[in-house]
């Protein structure tokens, strides 16, 4: 693979699922950790990603605030967040990830509603404050600077004690083997915690990151209630979560 195609495969990774580890692109590329964070000092002195420790960030991750003009699949997620509102009724306890596309839920939700949000994600909670008519409640803990969500003991024990009718999770990637895997070892912790504190799990993610999967395991596939992409119901590419007993919207 030429350096062009290498680190156009690199940014695409890094839109993708926000976050990507040198290790991982080592083995995908196959190519020396060396030869990776060369490729991610570059991008990040264009300014097409941040450089961290292990691996790099999306540029979203510099800002509290996620712009329309900077998020990936912009399109797709608004149609998943749209599908995602319909499923929030009044009276409602909904608890709810990070991530854009959770971000693009808060946004549609419809100014009527009469719910309670309970997140750790900043963004998300920003987004939740500026609803005329949802209550807000924010799980606090340390805050991790590259995901924007509150994480660590303390957070995962206030999780435990909530009893959620609903809960939406912006995921990193899936397949039926795997389950839910992501790359984030905290926000990881928060997920398993959230998914054992609703009633309902409900997943979100766009269709291209079905069938792929990540280092660290969130949950396997039984544990998903509902799953929410941008695509029809009876697309080929969901024929195999339905059979597994999984609702497709």
């Amino acid at each position: 693979m030429l350096k062009r195609e290498r680190q156009a495969y690199i940014l695409h990774q890094v839109n993708l699922h926000n976050k990507v580890l040198s290790s991982t692109l080592c083995q995908e590329v196959n190519v020396s950790e060396d030869t990776i964070r060369r490729d991610l000092q570059e991008l990040a002195e264009t300014g097409k990603v941040i450089k961290v420790h292990g691996g790099a960030l999306s540029q979203s991750f510099n800002q509290l605030y996620y712009s329309v003009s900077n998020v990936y699949s912009q399109n797709q997620k608004k149609i998943i967040a749209q599908k995602a509102a319909s499923l929030i009724h009044d009276g409602m306890f909904v608890l709810t990830s990070g991530g854009t596309t959770i971000l693009e839920l808060a946004r549609s939700l419809p100014k009527e509603l009469r719910a309670t949000f309970i997140s750790g994600s900043l963004p998300a909670i920003l987004e939740y404050m500026y609803h005329p008519n949802i209550e807000v409640i924010m799980i606090g803990d340390k805050v991790s600077k590259n995901s924007k969500i509150t994480v660590g003991a303390d957070a995962i024990a206030k999780i435990h004690q909530i009893n959620a009718d609903i809960c939406f999770l912006g995921i990193n990637a899936i397949d039926t083997n795997h389950g839910i895997t992501d790359n984030d070892w905290d926000v990881v912790q928060i997920k398993k915690a959230m998914i054992g504190s609703a009633k309902k799990i409900v997943c979100l993610t766009i269709a291209e990151k079905i069938n792929s999967v990540q280092p660290i395991h969130v949950c396997p596939i039984g544990k998903i209630d509902i799953l929410i992409t941008e695509l029809l119901p009876t697309d080929p590419l969901l024929k195999p979560y339905v059979e597994a007993g999984i609702k497709v919207l």
